[in-house]
């Protein structure tokens, strides 16, 4: 038998490893899971049902083309069918993107930190990170990461809310910023967290694409419309970036169950948007209690919450566990927190309080 190993690529040395959110542990006191920014809620309304009544013909192969949910996100966004790709997930469309416009010799930009998959999708593809820091107040610097720009830059990402800070870029920023970047560089704006913005000066992606072809939009059904197991999203761009999507996708990636599911959510407008106020609400709450504790916690306008904590992060979040609460920390930096149900909420202001008064 030979000793030697199949000789695989080299730029897989090194990837750092995505690390989701842990989940709630059995036993011991109740336990919520706010570490994985999911929605507390279960399907809308009609959802289960129509991915039940799907899931008696996931014998047959899914509509590789997703027809019928490119057509509704088509009428949604008031966009060409042909600006409209789906994937696994935002993330999947995200990797396909790297996949379209980057290798080797090539960069790529984004603030950091940042949604920790970009340095995994980049490296994996052969490309260079070009990292940018936030800001002191935890935003992207936008004018830096302009100035990182050069002839190999192939891809920037702008995560608009950011993941895991929950800051936003405002509208003239944001377009001076596109302004500077070359029309060879494709600019993402992955608005992941798009549904929970209330800041009115917080752009909408898709009314800056239609007039920028280098300018492309990242949605998903993994957070708002609460479908993070079923892995769908979708991006929408001008028609070369949309059909470099369609290229790179994995073929038949998107499951029935996930397109069929995706569907009727789209048409449970109502509710959705009656679940994300509430969230939104409770943020309002979980913010406010937090800086009455006397935390400084940077503006969110996603499902979550930041704290910087420097190396008192891990503490903090054994301090949550113990008391009935997994959060998500970032070892030497913060911890993100989800906002969850009331009780859940309720838990986590009472374990920071704790931990607040143990300083």
């Amino acid at each position: 038998m030979s000793e030697t190993s199949p000789r695989l690529r080299a730029e897989l040395e090194g990837i750092p490893t995505y690390k989701p959110g842990r989940p709630a542990a059995s036993g011991g006191p109740v336990a919520y899971k706010l570490s994985s920014n999911e929605n507390p809620y279960p399907p809308l309304p009609g959802v289960l049902e129509t991915v039940t009544a799907a899931a008696g013909a996931f014998n047959r192969y899914p509509d590789m083309a997703c027809t019928e949910l490119m057509s509704e996100l088509a009428e949604r966004f008031a966009v060409p069918v042909s600006h409209v790709a789906t994937g696994t997930g935002s993330v999947g469309v995200a990797q396909q993107l790297i996949q379209s416009t980057s290798g080797p010799g090539d960069e790529v930009i984004y603030a950091w930190r940042s949604f920790e998959a970009y340095p995994i999708i980049t490296q994996i593809s052969g490309a260079t990170s070009v990292k940018v820091p936030l800001t002191p107040g935890d935003v992207h610097d936008l004018d830096a990461m302009a100035d990182a720009i050069t002839d190999r830059t192939r891809l920037i990402f702008v995560c608009n809310p950011n993941n895991p800070t929950g800051t936003v870029v405002r509208r003239a920023e944001l377009e001076r910023f596109l302004d500077r970047v070359p029309g060879d560089v494709l600019v993402v704006l992955d608005e992941a967290y798009k549904e929970f913005v209330r800041d009115l000066e917080v752009p909408d992606g898709v009314t800056l694409y239609r007039d920028r072809p280098n300018v492309c939009v990242l949605r998903t059904f993994s957070k708002a419309y609460g479908l993070a197991g079923l892995r769908i999203g979708f991006a929408i761009a001008h028609e070369p970036v949309a059909a470099a999507l369609r290229k790179t996708a994995v073929p038949f990636g998107v499951s029935q169950l996930a397109q069929d599911a995706a569907v009727a959510s789209l048409r449970a407008e109502d509710a959705l948007l009656g679940r994300v106020g509430s969230l939104v609400s409770e943020r309002t709450r979980v913010v406010d209690g937090l800086r009455g504790q006397g935390w400084t916690v940077p503006e969110t306008q996603a499902n979550f919450v930041w704290l910087r904590l420097g190396e008192r992060t891990v503490d903090f979040a054994a301090v949550c566990e113990r008391a009935g609460v997994v959060v998500r920390p970032f070892p030497g930096e913060g911890v993100r927190v989800t906002v969850g149900e009331t009780e859940a909420n309720d838990v986590f202001l009472k374990a920071a309080e704790m931990f607040r008064k143990e300083l």
